[in-house]
C-alpha cells in the first residue's frame, strides 16, 4: 500500500518543507508495529516525487479484535490494500502537511496551488470506475484508473480486481491530502476503527472548503459514517435481541449543554457576553435560559455574524427567547459596553490566540470588564492520545493546546491580581488516564 505525490513546475522544492521531510534523509518509523517509510525518487528545481508506503504487520492487524481467531483475517486484503488502515498509519508522517503548519518561512506555500499528481493503490472497492470518477472529478482532478494484469495461466479472470488510481489537478498540498483522507475510506469496503464523534469532527475538518459543495456529499457521508449508529452493538449476539443503537452526541454540543447547565445554576444571569460567538449556536441556546435578559454575541467575522443573525431570526418568535445582540468586536479591543456583566463566556476561544497575547486579554477581562462569572473552555491536550493524534493539534488554527496541569497553572497565574475563586470541570467522555476531551474553568468574583 502506497501513495506517491509528484509535482512539476517552479518552486516545487517548497513541497519538502510543507511535508517537513528532508529529501536528503530517509524516513522510517515503526508505528504501532507497522513499518512506515517515505523517500524522494525525484527532487530538483522543476520536479518532485515522493512516495510513502507501509509494510503492515499482519499479526498486529488482528490483535485485540473480538474475532481474532477467524482465519479470514489471514486471507483478506487488509495487508495490501490502500484503506482506512493505510490513512491512519501515514497520518503521523504527514501531520505537518495535513495541519498546514510548516516552519515559519514557508507558511505562505501552504495556500500555494501546485500541479499535483496523487497516485495510490491498490484499492479494493465495490464502487464502479464511474462512481470513483464521480468522487474525484468534481474536485477538478483528471482521474486515471488502471488494473493490474494477472499472470494466471488459466482464464478465470483476464485482469485482477485490484485497481490503481492517479489524480492530476491544480491544488494545494493540504487540500489534496484532506480530500484523500476523506475519500479513500469512502472507496474502501471496510473500516478498521469505531466510527464515532471524533470521526465526524475529522470529516468536518478535512472536508472544510470542498465537501459542502460536492455533488456527491450525501453519498460520501453515508459511506464514511455508514456504521455510526451500530458500532456499539456486540458482535455475534447469540440471543439475537434487538439492540437500541447508541447515538453519539458531538463534543461541540456537549460543550454547549455543559455551559447552559452551568449558567442556569447561577443566581445572577441576566446579562451574558458570548465572546467569539461565531455563527451563534451557543448564543441562541443562551437566549432560551430562564432569567436571561441580555445576550451580547461578540464576533469579529462578518460572514459568521450574518449566519448568526439568520439563526436568531428563525427562532425569534419562539416563546421565552431573548434575541442576542450581535456586536462586532475582538478580545484585543476594549469595549465599554461589555463592562460589569453577570457572565462572560470564552468557549473554545483562547487556543486560537497566540500565547504571548493572552495575559493582556485576561487583564482586560478580569480587571477592566470584571464579569461576575467568567467561563473558559479549551481542549485537553492529553486527550489527543485517545484520538491517536500524536503531537498534532485538533484544529489547524490552534496556536497551542494545554494539558490539565498547564491549564490550571495558567488560570491561577492570571488570577493572582484579581478577586476570583476558581473551579475546574471536564466535558465529554472521561478517560481513566487522560481525563475529559474538553477542560473548563469557572472564575467566580468574590463579593466585596
Amino acid at each position: 500500500m502506497q501513495l506517491t505525490i509528484s509535482a512539476t513546475g517552479e518552486n516545487v522544492q517548497a513541497i519538502s518543507y510543507l511535508l517537513a521531510k528532508n529529501p536528503n534523509n530517509s524516513y522510517e518509523r515503526n508505528h504501532k508495529g507497522h513499518l512506515v517509510r517515505l523517500f524522494y525518487s525525484k527532487f530538483n528545481q522543476s520536479e518532485v516525487e515522493v512516495t510513502i508506503f507501509v509494510t503492515p504487520d499482519p499479526i498486529e492487524l488482528v490483535k485485540n479484535t473480538s474475532n481474532s481467531y477467524d482465519i479470514t483475517h489471514y486471507i483478506n486484503d487488509r495487508e495490501f490494500a490502500v484503506s482506512s488502515i493505510f490513512c491512519s498509519l501515514i497520518r503521523p508522517a504527514l501531520g505537518t502537511a495535513l495541519n498546514g503548519q510548516p516552519t515559519e518561512g514557508y507558511v505562505e506555500w501552504v495556500a500555494h496551488r501546485f500541479p499535483f499528481q496523487f497516485s495510490f493503490g491498490p484499492i479494493v472497492s465495490a464502487l464502479s470506475d464511474e462512481q470513483i470518477k464521480d468522487l474525484f472529478e468534481p474536485l477538478g482532478y483528471d482521474v486515471m484508473i488502471e488494473y493490474g494484469t494477472s499472470d494466471y495461466a488459466f482464464t478465470i479472470k483476464s485482469k485482477s480486481t485490484a485497481r490503481y488510481i492517479s489524480l492530476k489537478g491544480l491544488t494545494t498540498l493540504q487540500k489534496g491530502l484532506h480530500q484523500l483522507f476523506v475519500l479513500i475510506p469512502v472507496l474502501d469496503d471496510y473500516k478498521h476503527y469505531y466510527i464515532d464523534e471524533k470521526e465526524i469532527d475529522k470529516i468536518e475538518r478535512y472536508g472544510k472548503g470542498w465537501l459542502e459543495s460536492h455533488p456527491q456529499k450525501d453519498f460520501i457521508l453515508r459511506q464514511a459514517l455508514r456504521f455510526k449508529e451500530i458500532y456499539s452493538i456486540v458482535e455475534k449476539n447469540t440471543d439475537q435481541k434487538e439492540v437500541e443503537p447508541i447515538v453519539k452526541v458531538r463534543l461541540n454540543d456537549l460543550r454547549y449543554e455543559k455551559i447552559i447547565e452551568t449558567v442556569s445554576k447561577l443566581n445572577k444571569r441576566e446579562s451574558i457576553v458570548d465572546f467569539g460567538a461565531g455563527e451563534g449556536k451557543l448564543s441562541t441556546r443562551l437566549g432560551f435560559i430562564d432569567g436571561v435578559k441580555e445576550v451580547l454575541a461578540v464576533e469579529p467575522s462578518e460572514v459568521a455574524t450574518l449566519r448568526a443573525l439568520e439563526r436568531y431570526r428563525k427562532v425569534e418568535d419562539k416563546n421565552g427567547f431573548v434575541k442576542p445582540t450581535s456586536l462586532w468586536g475582538s478580545l484585543f479591543y476594549y469595549d465599554e459596553r461589555l463592562k460589569n456583566k453577570d457572565i462572560m463566556i470564552l468557549c473554545e476561544v483562547i487556543e486560537h490566540i497566540d500565547e504571548y497575547r493572552l495575559p493582556k486579554v485576561m487583564e482586560t477581562i478580569l480587571i477592566e470588564y470584571q464579569p461576575k462569572v467568567l467561563i473558559i473552555t479549551t481542549p485537553n491536550k492529553e486527550y489527543n492520545n485517545v484520538y491517536d493524534m500524536e503531537e498534532h493539534f485538533r484544529h489547524t488554527d490552534h496556536r497551542f493546546e494545554w494539558t490539565r496541569d498547564e491549564f490550571k497553572n495558567w488560570c491561577a497565574e492570571r488570577n493572582q491580581q484579581t478577586r476570583y475563586e476558581l473551579s475546574f470541570d471536564g466535558i465529554g467522555d472521561e478517560h481513566e488516564q487522560y481525563g475529559y476531551p474538553t477542560q473548563m474553568c469557572i472564575f467566580v468574583r468574590k463579593e466585596d
